[in-house]
């Protein structure tokens, strides 16, 4: 494929790529404080659940339309892996990580999203990566290894991650692979004539399939660990925290994530995530008291520059083709 223009960064596209951060920011700060209230996988069902209702009124008629259930069917392996790197996975083992790991660590260690991006592109997409690209990936990423390290070379040698910042990085991975395949769906997925679906419809369906697996997940546990599923303590304070996850980074984020891969593509997008720890900062910093150190505010310098780095350039790959009432 010929090299084309950068995508334009009008407001619209930023606004679309900021406001995913934003949000997913709060959900670490929320998993943190629902540490002590809720079991993680517990509350990755409930949050589903509610996303699931909250939207089932504007999707509901993909699984009443007999050719939609039937492309569901040819389809299901893709759509099963969408639901659960998507939805039944990514969050789980996020929640479960912050019981050992702070937001602003959870984050910055999501922002390695651009180096799993790359690398999945060049071996499974046949997507050439620019020197640019790889230059901000390492920004990026130096952001990362920093406060991982505390900014001492001596601790960053004798490394070892906590089992919190382990689940992270598996998340991580995840969410890159989740992204490239929105960014690709099959070309059989929607044939020619066929009745196009609406961004609720591709979203619902996605609930559907991940809170499956997401209560697969909590059934084996309570059925083998059952001594590691902690009491829920119902408050006003958690059901506000579950009000914010069924709706900010459920449906608002997932939508914006949805259209801004579309015009942008899976790479960018994932330079705008990285934009997550920023805010996770200064939520964490109001909300839990977590002062940011020097060595924070180098890595989301590093994290920005790596942004910048990306998208001043001249030259860049062409965003891939998804339609946007089809992004999540």
């Amino acid at each position: 494929m010929a090299p084309t223009a950068a995508p334009r960064l009008t407001p619209t596209l930023v606004a679309l790529m900021m406001l995913p951060p934003l949000l997913w920011a709060g959900n670490a700060v929320v998993g943190r404080l629902a540490a002590d209230l809720i079991s993680p996988l517990l509350l990755n069902v409930l949050r589903w659940l509610g996303a699931g209702l909250l939207l089932a009124p504007l999707g509901w008629r993909l699984f009443a339309d007999a050719e939609s259930r039937a492309r569901i069917r040819a389809h299901w392996k893709y759509l099963a892996w969408l639901g659960l790197l998507g939805v039944g996975a990514f969050n789980a083992l996020q929640y479960t990580g912050l019981r050992t790991t702070t937001p602003l660590n959870a984050t910055l260690i999501l922002a390695s999203g651009p180096v799993w991006s790359l690398a999945i592109g060049a071996m499974f997409y046949g997507v050439a990566v620019r020197r640019v690209d790889v230059a901000g990936a390492v920004l990026s990423l130096a952001g990362v290894l920093l406060v991982i390290s505390g900014g001492s070379v001596e601790r960053l040698a004798r490394l070892q991650l906590a089992p919190g910042d382990l689940l992270l990085l598996v998340a991580t991975v995840g969410w890159s692979v989740y992204t490239w395949l929105l960014a690709r769906p099959p070309a059989t997925l929607r044939p020619a004539g066929a009745k196009e679906w609406t961004w609720a419809e591709f979203l619902l369906l996605q609930i559907v399939i991940g809170f499956g697996w997401a209560a697969a997940a909590t059934a084996v546990q309570w059925a083998t660990v059952p001594d590691t599923l902690q009491p829920t303590t119902w408050s006003p304070l958690l059901l506000g925290l579950l009000a914010y996850v069924m709706v900010g980074p459920s449906l608002v984020a997932y939508r914006c994530w949805g259209l801004g891969v579309s015009r942008a593509g899976p790479t960018l997008a994932a330079f705008f995530a990285n934009l997550t720890p920023l805010f996770a900062a200064l939520m964490s910093l109001a909300i839990l008291g977590d002062v940011p150190r020097w060595f924070h505010a180098a890595a989301f310098a590093l994290i920005v520059a790596g942004i910048v780095v990306t998208t001043r350039a001249a030259p860049a790959r062409a965003a891939p083709a998804v339609r946007q009432d089809r992004s999540a």
